[in-house]
């Protein structure tokens, strides 16, 4: 099966290149704080606390994106399978056999990438500790301490939620008959599991409450950056959690649109998939989510910080310099999340190839498939931009009602037309470049 399953990746490098890309990527940003983590054991005991703090309180945002576009992006490449799957049971092969075929081939691609990217993490971890110590934030009395026990342990982790999404997503490609399956590769119906729902309230519910502890105790701390521990992620935990329920929200709100596409056959037609065939677009509406989310509230919340951090408050004079780490910091994550909106637009418009090529054949021109797919592409912005300035002001509110800035920060409203264009421009981008072929 081994042996099968390496075959069959050669015939699918596209969908390999997605899952190779998310993890490689995603286990290099997750290792790289792990080392913090580690060196903070050998560490000066004045430098402890913040190498823990960067390591496992920041770490832990970009690996709450670095795992769900992990699970994204592998659910996408094995939910593109099932048509396949269900050929290879009309032939002889077990669902069993299908399911250990599907889970061999992710493994094999999660543990190549992951290796690479526990190698990137190798030197990325002493960069990031050397910036800490160079910013005056970590004394020379600590070495860098980053080894093979926290780098294994992030691609690990990886490598783990990975399989275990593949073994999931394998199932739902082999559940029931073969010629249902078949049949259900054409027509797909698809509702949401209720554990996902469980798991979306659940995140979403944890941002807000993170919102309304900063308001009401950290904001009210000595401690200068106690607000920043609790605000911080809450925009990214309430990202992931309406990324989570995509495929609803997709479905709620791509129909008041619908009037807006109806005067051309391309627009018809891109209001059709959007409403009725919303757990495809879902793969593209997630990231989109997630990095508008997460730009636009963290980096307003550093905004904030550096406009209204006093001295009083900052007897150590470090606050420019924490300013300047956090921005670099949330830079790698913001940077990795608009990575995975490329990542997952490529992904879900190459697995329509064939439906592009039939479109074309049946008489759709090269501009009507391609106008059709660059505007699922700008519906899909369009309600994932919303979304994501939802989730970015559970981070931003309360930390601007801190300190003292209102309900609407005082400044740096630039950020959000900016982010909004970003996320935009590169999912329509990603898109008009993954049809250009299928639509020749």
């Amino acid at each position: 099966m081994t042996a099968l399953a390496l075959r069959s990746l050669r015939h699918r490098i596209p969908a390999a290149a997605a899952t190779l890309a998310a993890v490689l990527l995603g286990s290099a940003l997750m290792a790289s704080f792990a080392t913090l983590v580690q060196s903070a054991a050998g560490a000066h005991d004045a430098d402890r606390e913040l190498l823990i703090i960067m390591g496992a309180v920041v770490g832990s945002w970009g690996s709450l994106i670095v795992l769900f576009s992990v699970v994204s992006t592998v659910g996408i490449v094995a939910e593109q399978r099932i048509g396949e799957a269900a050929l290879l049971r009309t032939i002889g092969a077990t669902p069993r056999q299908v399911r250990a075929l599907i889970v061999y081939e992710a493994a094999a691609v999660t543990l190549l990438a992951a290796a690479a990217g526990a190698g990137v993490a190798a030197v990325g971890g002493r960069v990031l500790f050397d910036a800490l110590q160079r910013g005056g934030l970590i004394s020379a009395a600590s070495a860098y301490g980053g080894g093979p026990e926290s780098l294994s342990a992030a691609a690990g982790l990886v490598v783990l939620v990975s399989v275990v999404a593949a073994v999931i997503s394998s199932g739902r490609a082999t559940r029931g008959a073969a010629a249902f399956s078949l049949r259900r590769a054409e027509v797909p119906v698809h509702r949401m599991r209720w554990w996902r729902t469980l798991i979306g309230a659940v995140l979403i519910a944890s941002g807000l409450v993170s919102a309304v502890v900063t308001v009401t105790v950290t904001g009210k701390s000595a401690d200068a950056y106690a607000a920043m521990q609790t605000s911080g992620s809450a925009s990214i935990v309430a990202g992931v959690g309406l990324a989570t329920l995509a495929p609803v929200l997709l479905r709620l709100l791509a129909g008041p649109l619908r009037p807006l596409l109806a005067g051309s056959g391309s627009g018809y037609l891109a209001a059709e998939n959007t409403t009725r065939r919303a757990h495809l677009f879902a793969a593209m509406l997630a990231p989109v989510i997630v990095f508008v989310s997460t730009a636009v509230g963290t980096l307003l919340m550093v905004g904030i910080d550096s406009r209204t951090l006093t001295a009083a408050r900052d007897p150590e004079g470090v606050g420019d310099t924490i300013t300047t780490l956090n921005s670099v910091v949330i830079g790698m994550i913001c940077l990795f999340a608009a990575i995975m909106v490329v990542n997952a637009a490529v992904a879900a418009v190459v697995g329509r190839r064939a439906e592009l090529d039939r479109l074309w054949r049946l008489g759709a021109t090269r501009g009507q498939v391609r106008t059709g797919v660059l505007l699922e592409a700008a519906v899909v912005s369009v309600i994932g931009i919303a979304l994501g300035l939802l989730g970015a002001s559970a981070t931003a509110v309360p930390y601007a009602i801190v300190r003292h800035e209102g309900v609407v920060p005082d400044g740096q409203l630039w950020l959000v037309p900016a982010v909004a264009a970003v996320a935009a421009a590169l999912a329509v981008a990603a898109a008009w470049g993954a049809q250009r072929r299928p639509a020749r």
